[in-house]
């Protein structure tokens, strides 16, 4: 079944907008798991932007669903992952220079690095995703990796979507959601497991979600963004439930 990561980040952003001590995200994850959240993800980013590594260590401790720790594949990262533990741990590209992250992982361009990011975390029992693009040399070298869960980045889609008429079947957003449902059946072809995020919203998030075999969506701005007006549970289950419709309406 079609499961839903919270991404918390942009609680810790309002936070540190103020460098105080509220919005907790802890808090956050607590009230997502409320709201039938089957995890929480968190980018523990270089500069420390938002999410700080006392967040991270005190969401290991207190929440009670899977963690997924975003990160880059460097040794500073590497060793915090290690001492936490999270279920699974994805590397993602990362610049100082942007606002978010943009575009994946080129796992092709580095592929002795990421397979031994990838082994040191398998070592410690710790699940490794990459997030890539939806492109078949990616999803490939991902594989030759070790990598067990690659997450498609669906932010063209979503581009596509809100550019062209917020239609679905409209001939840009068809050709975006096409390039995900092929690397998504090349991801299980290889053995991995499918996962999908970035820019989704609740308009756009159906279709993604009827996808064959996706297994996992993170969500994290929209969801936030949301959760200002009608709380993070409810923000929550609005999402899962607009997830559970599209996987059901797809024939799951």
């Amino acid at each position: 079944m079609i499961e839903l990561g919270v991404n918390i980040d942009h609680v810790a952003t309002v936070r540190q907008a103020r460098r105080t001590y509220e919005p907790d995200p802890v808090w956050a994850a607590v009230e997502a798991h409320l709201g039938g959240a089957d995890g929480i993800t968190v980018h523990l980013r270089e500069d420390r932007r938002h999410i700080q590594d006392d967040d991270v260590r005190r969401l290991r401790e207190l929440t009670h669903i899977k963690l997924n720790l975003e990160m880059a594949a460097t040794d500073e990262m590497l060793a915090i992952a290690l001492q936490l533990r999270p279920e699974m741990a994805m590397l993602v590209p990362e610049g100082r220079h942007e606002i978010t992250t943009e575009g994946g992982l080129d796992v092709a361009a580095q592929p002795q690095r990421i397979a031994k990011v990838v082994a040191t975390l398998a070592d410690a029992g710790i699940v490794s995703s990459v997030f890539i693009d939806a492109d078949p040399r990616q999803v490939e070298a991902a594989a030759r990796a070790g990598a067990r869960v690659c997450e498609v980045h669906t932010g063209p889609y979503a581009h596509a979507f809100h550019a062209h008429g917020r239609d679905a079947d409209s001939a840009p957003v068809a050709v975006e959601l096409a390039r995900i449902r092929e690397a998504g059946a090349a991801i299980r072809a290889l053995g991995m497991r499918f996962n999908a995020g970035h820019a989704l919203t609740y308009f756009n998030v159906q279709p993604v979600a009827a996808l064959a075999g996706v297994r996992e969506l993170h969500i994290g701005h929209a969801i936030v963004s949301r959760a200002m007006f009608v709380g993070m549970r409810e923000a929550v289950r609005e999402m899962k439930r607009l997830i559970r419709e599209g996987a059901a309406g797809a024939g799951g």
